[in-house]
């Protein structure tokens, strides 16, 4: 049996919690290559992507933005939104056409207020999520710049 990956909304929230999220919604799609947010900039809203596939990706100077790990269908783009200073750790580019679903994080931080079950939820699922991109950048990075067999565990 194939079960959802926790770090994708359907293995990750309750229904009922995925419903009250989904109930606040925009639809908001977005061309091939255009940007979603660039490092440094204000985290205030965050996507889950419908159908496409979404780039996360780190600046490196000198250097082409190096891709950190593509998201797709079901995938949360952008936990910055949960943590102070609200301000983007990673820049997003659209790899194809994509279609999203838009949240306002000022309006999900007030639901996650009110709510403590739906907040501990939303909690949960989004450090799932940056624990999985901490390890994903790491490993992407090390693919790109480290000397061959330096990134392996003591």
């Amino acid at each position: 049996m194939r079960t959802t990956p926790p770090t994708k909304i359907a293995g990750a929230l309750p229904a009922e919690h995925r419903s009250r999220l989904m109930d606040i919604a925009r639809e908001v799609n977005f061309p091939e290559s255009a940007r979603l947010f660039n490092e440094g900039g204000r985290a205030d809203r965050f996507w889950i992507v419908r159908t496409g596939i979404v780039a996360l990706d780190v600046h490196v100077p000198g250097r082409q933005p190096a891709v950190i790990e593509r998201l797709g269908p079901g995938e949360l783009v952008g936990c910055s939104w949960m943590l102070q200073p609200s301000s983007w750790r990673l820049g997003a580019v659209a790899a194809t056409p994509v279609r999203t679903y838009e949240f306002d994080a000022a309006a999900v931080r007030t639901l996650m207020d009110a709510d403590p079950a739906f907040g501990s939820a939303m909690g949960h699922w989004v450090a799932q999520v940056l624990a999985h991109r901490l390890h994903a950048a790491r490993v992407r990075l090390l693919d790109l710049y480290a000397p061959h067999g330096s990134g392996s565990y003591l």
